[in-house]
């Protein structure tokens, strides 16, 4: 009889250890989450940042047409000479035409 008290009181120790171990487990996964919850929370800046960005780029592309169409109805050569060599592709960073523009602005 005492050997059987003893059999199930090792393992209820081992059970009981086991599942020591798997809340242990289980708290470290619910801070990971829960860090990763405010690091999401704190980076909401960035979703304002890329509404920002996405409004840059549609000024841009605003930008382009406009030098596009000022360009195709000769608008360009009677308004401003320093506007009329200003090409369309002026706005793409590091384009040929964006290099020329700024040696042409600068030499005038």
């Amino acid at each position: 009889m005492s050997f059987r008290i003893s059999r199930h009181t090792e393992d209820l120790a081992i059970t009981l250890h086991a599942l020591s171990q798997r809340l242990v487990a289980l708290e470290q996964r619910l801070d990971c989450l829960d860090s990763e919850l405010h690091q999401e929370r704190a980076n909401g800046a960035d979703a304002e940042d890329l509404a920002r960005l996405d409004k840059a780029e549609s000024l841009l592309r605003d930008c382009r047409q406009l030098l596009a169409n000022e360009s195709a109805d000769g608008l360009a050569a009677g308004a401003s000479p320093g506007l009329a060599s200003f090409k369309a592709g002026a706005l793409e960073p590091g384009s040929v035409d964006a290099k020329e523009n700024v040696r042409q602005w600068d030499a005038a």
